[in-house]
């Protein structure tokens, strides 16, 4: 039902104004209050999952939000699945004071630290005439894959991928893909370790 009411929507663009401006507050940018008091009808949350009383919610019904099973999202961090889904699996947490910004897709036994930004998210600009703000958004999915470990203040743009076992150190900005198995660290990041499975250790990648 729910595809179908988005895709006549996304042909009739005065409709679409008109239930954005009945869903969320146009100057707050966030889900109206009585919207928010049915998000327990209309997230997906399985076995285990918490979600901390302080973190805020900016989840619409027309775009996908789960929590896997055990999955923790911890104080004063940003949930929004506005522009795109959210999908976060089993066994990860999200920690203190992070942004998540769909589209995401957050794979199972990830650990995310502190003040960490992911966004699928991108303004568009390249009209000089028009304010940024009136020229509405690009996105491109940001995926992170099982058993991530992303350090403290990290910026994971959109369009990322972040393969199985991949590390992020504190204060990196991934620009560019991360391979499985690597360790990602700088301004903008670059791969400071892979593991090499014939040698069975981390190495120094080769440049």
């Amino acid at each position: 039902m729910l595809a179908k009411l988005k895709k006549k929507l996304g042909h009739n663009p005065r409709l679409k104004q008109q239930v954005l401006h009945l869903l969320v507050h146009p100057v707050k940018t966030r889900p109206r209050r009585w919207l928010r008091l049915l998000q327990p009808f209309y997230l997906k949350r399985s076995k285990g999952s918490i979600i901390y009383g302080n973190v805020r919610k900016d989840l619409v019904p027309f775009n996908a939000f789960q929590l896997g099973a055990y999955s923790v999202i911890e104080s004063f961090s940003t949930i929004n699945n506005m522009v795109g889904a959210v999908i976060i699996g089993n066994h990860s947490r999200i920690g203190l004071s992070n942004t998540i910004i769909g589209p995401d897709t957050i794979g199972n036994q990830v650990n995310l630290a502190q003040n960490i930004v992911i966004s699928g998210l991108n303004h568009n600009y390249r009209d000089i005439t028009q304010p940024i703000s009136k020229q509405g958004v690009t996105t491109i999915p940001v995926t992170i894959e099982d058993d991530v470990w992303i350090g403290a203040n990290a910026v994971i743009l959109a369009g990322i991928t972040i393969g199985k076992h991949a590390v992020v150190a504190a204060g990196t900005v991934v620009t560019c893909n991360v391979p499985p198995y690597s360790v990602c660290a700088g301004n903008p990041g670059r791969i400071v370790r892979q593991y090499d499975f014939e040698q069975k250790t981390w190495i120094k990648p080769v440049r």
